[in-house]
């Protein structure tokens, strides 16, 4: 079994995950303005938070973007979808202008920040609340399956010159929490088998969006993205997985039928 330090961050985990996870299904529950206001609201701190990692310096510009990316993200959810991606647009290019360095990892980062939650505010508003909860779950399921797994299991790890922690088993863990998400969704949700499938393609994502952020901050020289949870990080810390799970099915859509299979 791992040592007692490798349980050290359990207690902070479960205590941020339980008050986000109740203010996040509270505002899907109640839908509407309070989950649009969320995913608003965040998506402007995350971005705040990005500007602050790779600029430290910029305050002012930092407060700014994660204003104007806020904005633009309530803003797109409520007009056509032509309109939407230059409301998007706006941030990353106000950004790319007033950053004095490190505008790609700006651009592309903050890109991943801003669609993704124009995804959250779709997929809720398109196809209701058993979607977006089956998204939250699949993301919920493959970080806590991954993190037990790579603590009782370890063995090798998963891509340790960027994320030291992640091991092989924890990640296949994740695989099979999501694809366990995605079987529940067939009797919950009426979809056919193929969201076993995209639920594990969507966990990998949520993967994927984690060591994107994990790159940054190795990159930057950071611990954490900021420190708006105290004691726990910042928002990307606890949202980098919602970002590329979101991202994937934004993506995906324009491409594949979702729901798969209702009908």
């Amino acid at each position: 079994m791992s040592s007692t330090s490798n349980w050290s961050d359990l207690a902070a985990r479960v205590v941020s995950g339980v008050v986000m996870i109740a203010l996040g299904l509270g505002a899907i529950v109640m839908g509407g303005l309070w989950f649009s206001a969320l995913i608003t609201v965040v998506s402007g701190l995350m971005v705040w938070e990005l500007v602050r990692m790779l600029v430290p310096e910029g305050r002012a510009e930092a407060l700014q973007l994660g204003i104007c990316a806020a904005l633009a993200v309530l803003a797109a959810l409520y007009v056509p979808s032509l309109l939407a991606w230059p409301l998007l647009a706006a941030p990353l290019v106000a950004g790319a202008v007033l950053l004095t360095r490190h505008h790609v990892l700006y651009v592309g980062y903050g890109a991943m920040v801003v669609l993704a939650g124009y995804s959250m505010g779709r997929l809720y508003g398109d196809w209701g609340m058993g979607w977006m909860l089956w998204l939250v779950g699949v993301v919920v399921v493959t970080d806590v399956a991954g993190y037990f797994a790579g603590r009782f299991i370890g063995g090798p790890k998963f891509w340790p010159r960027i994320s030291p922690k992640k091991t092989w088993s924890g990640t296949a863990a994740g695989w099979i929490g999501a694809g366990a998400v995605g079987a529940i969704c067939i009797f919950a949700l009426g979809a056919s088998a193929q969201i076993i499938l995209i639920s594990i393609v969507v966990s990998f994502a949520s993967q994927m969006g984690d060591i994107a952020e994990s790159a940054i901050k190795r990159k930057m020289g950071v611990k954490d993205s900021s420190n708006l949870i105290p004691g726990h990080g910042g928002l990307m810390d606890r949202f980098d997985g919602m970002l590329g799970a979101a991202l994937l099915v934004l993506i995906a859509g324009q491409f594949i039928a979702f729901p798969p299979g209702i009908g």
